[in-house]
């Protein structure tokens, strides 16, 4: 049974008209492939997450919803698709995410950025995130995204570095540190941000340990939400986690020197992204 404070419930009338717009486009979401919680709430406020380079990942971490499946070739005309939506829209603070691409030479690096300034152009006044994959630490890669000028980049570390194997299978948590870190070498001006999930099996300890190497690397921003599994196939949820205890992981966080965190049962990694910055 889960406890009182995880009892949202998603009004999907609201998501209608979005969703609409996301079909007229031919634009995928991450919030709809992971089956987020905030769906309702987010898509009332006509924000969304938008999912390039398909729907199907080439990695197999098991605690996600989005399609593992021989992945189609990038479609050029995504980015100005993505790009219409946020004029359509109205978005303030867009954030771009994708599946994981390894079947591509550069994971998928030159479609994030044709995207960011695709909406450069369409929409100067917009702040940009992307939350990217790990593009298996290739710095050529990164660099193809840090030139195109995104306001954040993030990158989630997601769990403890115990837990990779049974839950980020491809992953390497060192490898997702010294991306951060990179993107820090690479351009002091661009924010860096990521997101962890609690109620995996982690200990306190370890989650502290996490923040400490996130600051290490000058990673300004946190999310910390709890883990819901979206179906009984996919990794179960080993604890649900006390309201109280992601308070005392903020003013932690906050002790360590993150700008800003977002920190409660519902939080995801782009949820209020808009805040960040503010």
């Amino acid at each position: 049974m889960k406890p009182v404070w995880l009892n949202k419930k998603i009004d999907l009338k609201s998501c209608s008209r979005v969703k609409e717009t996301l079909r007229d486009l031919g634009l995928n979401t991450v919030c709809e492939q992971a089956m987020c919680p905030n769906i309702g709430e987010c898509f009332e406020r006509n924000e969304a997450t938008f999912l390039i380079l398909g729907r199907n990942c080439t990695r197999m971490c098991s605690f996600c919803n989005i399609e593992k499946k021989m992945p189609v070739a990038p479609d050029p005309g995504e980015p100005a698709r993505v790009a219409s939506a946020v004029v359509r829209f109205g978005l303030k603070h867009v954030v771009i995410t994708s599946v994981t691409r390894d079947d591509l030479a550069d994971g998928g690096a030159e479609m994030f950025a044709q995207t960011v300034l695709s909406i450069k152009n369409k929409s100067p006044q917009s702040a940009i995130e992307v939350l990217i994959p790990d593009f298996k630490h290739s710095l050529a890669a990164l660099k193809i995204v840090i030139d195109s000028g995104p306001d954040i980049i993030a990158h989630n570390i997601e769990t403890v570095p115990s837990l990779y194997p049974f839950v980020r299978r491809g992953a390497d948590y060192a490898r997702s540190i010294s991306l951060l870190r990179a993107i820090k070498k690479m351009s002091s001006q661009i924010k860096t941000k990521s997101g962890l999930m609690l109620g995996l099996g982690e200990k306190q300890e370890e989650v502290n340990l996490v923040m400490e190497d996130l600051r290490l690397v000058k990673c300004d921003f946190l999310s910390l939400g709890q883990y819901l599994a979206p179906s009984v196939k996919h990794y179960p949820v080993k604890e649900y986690i006390a309201p109280e205890a992601f308070d005392y992981y903020k003013k932690r966080g906050r002790q360590l020197g993150f700008l800003h965190i977002e920190s409660s049962p519902y939080v995801r990694s782009s949820y209020k992204a808009g805040e960040y910055l503010s």
